[in-house]
C-alpha cells in the first residue's frame, strides 16, 4: 500500500512539475524558480551533487532564485527533457554525451572506445575547464550550453556468461547506448550490438533478449543488473561523462555575479559528485559481490582494446568535428607515459 501511494504521490509531482512548465522563468514569493532535471535516483552521487548546486545558489542568492530539483525522470526521458532546456521550459538538465551528439557532433567522441589511456588522464582533460569550455560552446546554436561535467566511470561488460576474452564476446547480443559509435564498437568486438533504453535492459537479459550489457558498476546495484547477469568483465573500454546542460537564454541573462554564483555552484557539485561516486562505487561493488553473487573479472585491457583500435581512424575520417579534441586527449596520453 505505502508504495502504491508513493507512486501516485510520484507522478502527481510528476503532473504538476510539467503543468508548471508552461510558466518558464515562474515566481514563487518573488523568487524566480530554478528546475533542474535527471535521470538519477535521489541517492545516486549526480543527485548529491545537485544538492550542493542548489544549496551554494541559494546560499548567495536565496533572495531571487530558488533550485528545485526533478530526479527519477521526473520532467522526462534525457531526450525530452534536453528539447525542454532548449525551450527554456526546463532551465538544467544533467544528459549523457550520447544524448548530445545530436546538437553537436563533437560529442561522438565520448563514445570512442579507449579514448584515454586510464582515469587520470580523462579526469585531467575533463577538469581542463579552459579548453573544454571551448567544447561546451559547441551546442549554443542549439540554444542551451554545458556548464559542467559528472564522472560516469568506466564502462565495462557484464553478462550471463564470463568474458575474459574478446572471443567470449562472438555472437552475443550486447546492450549499448544509442550511439552508432558504441553500435560499431560491439560489433568490432564480435559482439551483435542491441540498442536499447536503459530502463529495457533487466528484462531483455532475464528474458533473454540479449546475453548482457555494458555500464559501470552501478547498473549492478542501481537497477538491479547484477540479479541477472553474474560476470562483470573489467575491460574498461569506454569512460563517458554526463553533463550538466544550461538554457543558453537563462545564461546569458544573468549579471556577471549572478553567473558567477552559477559557476561556482556548478564546479562545486561536480567536486561533490566525484567524491561521492567513488564511495558510490566500493559500495555496489560489495553489494554486488556479496549480496547477489556477481563476479568481477581482471581480464587483459590490451586483448580488448587491439581489437577496437581500429574505430579511431574510421571515426575521425568520418566526424572531423571530433579531430581536435582527440588531438588534445592524445597530447594528455603521451603526457601522462612520460610522467610514468
Amino acid at each position: 500500500m505505502r508504495k502504491t501511494i508513493k507512486r501516485f504521490a510520484a507522478a502527481g509531482l510528476a503532473a504538476a512539475a510539467i503543468l508548471s512548465l508552461t510558466g518558464c522563468g515562474s515566481l514563487t514569493d518573488g523568487k524566480r524558480i530554478i528546475r533542474v532535471s535527471h535521470a538519477q535516483s535521489e541517492t545516486h552521487p549526480e543527485h548529491l551533487g545537485l544538492l550542493a548546486f542548489k544549496e551554494y545558489v541559494e546560499e548567495h542568492l536565496g533572495d531571487k532564485y530558488e533550485v528545485q530539483i526533478f530526479p527519477n525522470e521526473l520532467l522526462g526521458s534525457a531526450q525530452k527533457a534536453i528539447e525542454l532546456t532548449q525551450t527554456g521550459a526546463i532551465d538544467f538538465v544533467v544528459a549523457g554525451t550520447a544524448n548530445l551528439e545530436t546538437f553537436a557532433e563533437v560529442y561522438e567522441i565520448f563514445s570512442m572506445p579507449y579514448l584515454f589511456d586510464s582515469e587520470e588522464v580523462y579526469k585531467s582533460v575533463m577538469q581542463d575547464t579552459d579548453y573544454m569550455e571551448q567544447v561546451y560552446a559547441s551546442t549554443d546554436e542549439a540554444g542551451f550550453r554545458v556548464v559542467t561535467w559528472y564522472n560516469a566511470g568506466t564502462r565495462n561488460f557484464y553478462a550471463k556468461t564470463p568474458i575474459n576474452t574478446p572471443d567470449d564476446l562472438t555472437g552475443k547480443k550486447i546492450r549499448v547506448q544509442q550511439s552508432p559509435a558504441s553500435v560499431a564498437m560491439a560489433n568490432a568486438f564480435g559482439a551483435a550490438a542491441a540498442p536499447m533504453g536503459f530502463g529495457e535492459v533487466y528484462t531483455a537479459i532475464q528474458q533473454g533478449v540479449i546475453d548482457g550489457a555494458e555500464n559501470n558498476e552501478l547498473a549492478l546495484t542501481n537497477n538491479k543488473h547484477g540479479e541477472v547477469a553474474k560476470y562483470y568483465s573489467y575491460n574498461k573500454h569506454q569512460m563517458v561523462p554526463d553533463m550538466l546542460v544550461a538554457n543558453l537564454k537563462f545564461l546569458n541573462g544573468l549579471s556577471d555575479e549572478e553567473y558567477q554564483v552559477f559557476k561556482e555552484a556548478a564546479l562545486l557539485s561536480t567536486e561533490v559528485e566525484m567524491e561521492e561516486w567513488d564511495k558510490s562505487i566500493e559500495e555496489a561493488k560489495q553489494i554486488a559481490a556479496e549480496q547477489m553473487g556477481v563476479e568481477f573479472l581482471d581480464v587483459d585491457v590490451n586483448a580488448f582494446k587491439e581489437k577496437v583500435l581500429p574505430l579511431h581512424e574510421s571515426m575521425l575520417e568520418e566526424n572531423p568535428k571530433i579531430v581536435d579534441l582527440y588531438d588534445h586527449i592524445q597530447a594528455a596520453n603521451e603526457l601522462a607515459k612520460g610522467e610514468e
